[in-house]
């Protein structure tokens, strides 16, 4: 089945809710309708409630059963109950004038609607910058337990063939326990996807071939993975073909249960995921999924300020799907 079937019929009939904090932009007020009429979820539309509905009626979508909210009207009750929690939950760094004035932002009032339990997730970015949508999520979201960060991953498809590339987004250089976390993340991001994971921790090396700090951290990592998550097949440090290709697994680290048939391939810094899997997306033919924002405590979902309607659809469709697990 196609990936996004498979999404699909897990969040059909879940009624997670979604929040569009970009509401006035045709191309995520398409999406939202669309993603409405065929039952997946519930979105909630942020913007000028009177410039959406003209967007919606020169594009005849029916807007009678979708939710939107305009913050700056949001009832006054409502508002100033949002404005408590956000007091409380920056504990001392904003004072209640500045939380309203966040909240003018509605990146801010969206992400505040997840935390509070109002909104399952959240998709931004089609006019915003990657930091505006984060900001808000690691500030008032956080992250979950087990993380101290986030990262990002891509899921990389061509045909049946399915894999996990991360961090290829989000973290210019790690350290191991950082690696780490991120290896345990992007393992629960593969089951999301229908993924048994089979985590390889990539370097230069394998299995103490070549002597470097490089290496060295990626065998740590290795060590500080398995002891978070004993029961996850995790194995490095391992080259790329040694991870991938069952012959060459087995001739580098014979005995592995992970080497020459990995499917979750961690890099060992951003720059070597990013061009890691730009390379298996022009050369090999993948198709790239993502990033998907990974170690939040609720799902927060980035677009690209490129993203056509298509892309806002299945974005959302994955930020459903991690709500299930969240």
């Amino acid at each position: 089945m196609e990936l996004f079937e498979e999404l699909e019929g897990k969040i059909k009939g879940t009624n997670k809710t979604i929040v569009f904090p970009e509401g006035e932009d045709v191309r995520v007020l398409g999406a939202a309708v669309r993603l409405q009429a065929d039952g997946l979820l519930k979105p909630i539309i942020l913007g000028v409630t009177a410039d959406i509905k003209k967007t919606a009626s020169e594009n005849n979508w029916d807007l009678s059963t979708v939710t939107v909210l305009d913050p700056a009207t949001y009832p006054a009750a409502d508002l100033d109950a949002m404005v408590a929690s956000l007091v409380e939950r920056r504990k001392g760094k904003l004072d209640e004038a500045t939380a309203r004035k966040l909240l003018n932002d509605v990146n801010y009032f969206g992400t505040m609607l997840v935390y509070m339990g109002l909104a399952d997730g959240m998709v931004s970015g089609a006019t915003h910058p990657t930091g505006d949508t984060v900001r808000p999520a690691l500030q008032i979201i956080k992250t979950a337990p087990g993380s101290s960060r986030i990262s990002g991953a891509f899921i990389m498809q061509k045909g049946k063939e399915r894999y996990v590339f991360s961090d290829a987004a989000i973290n210019i250089d790690i350290d191991a326990p950082t690696m780490a976390e991120i290896a345990v993340q992007s393992a629960a991001t593969a089951k999301v996807f229908g993924i048994d994971p089979k985590v390889a921790m990539l370097s230069f090396s394998t299995k103490g071939s070549a002597s470097a700090p490089q290496a060295t951290k990626v065998a740590e990592a290795t060590e500080l993975a398995h002891a978070l998550a004993p029961d996850l097949a995790l194995d490095g440090e391992l080259q790329f073909d040694a991870a991938f290709v069952p012959s060459v697994g087995a001739s580098k680290a014979p005995g592995s249960k992970v080497a020459g048939q990995a499917n979750v391939f961690i890099f060992p810094d951003l720059q070597s995921g990013n061009i890691g899997y730009k390379i298996a997306q022009r050369l090999g033919g993948y198709e790239a999924i993502g990033p998907i924002l990974q170690g939040l405590a609720k799902p927060v979902s980035d677009l690209s300020r490129g993203a056509n309607e298509e892309d806002v659809y299945k974005v959302a469709i994955i930020t459903a799907a991690q709500a299930l697990n969240s």
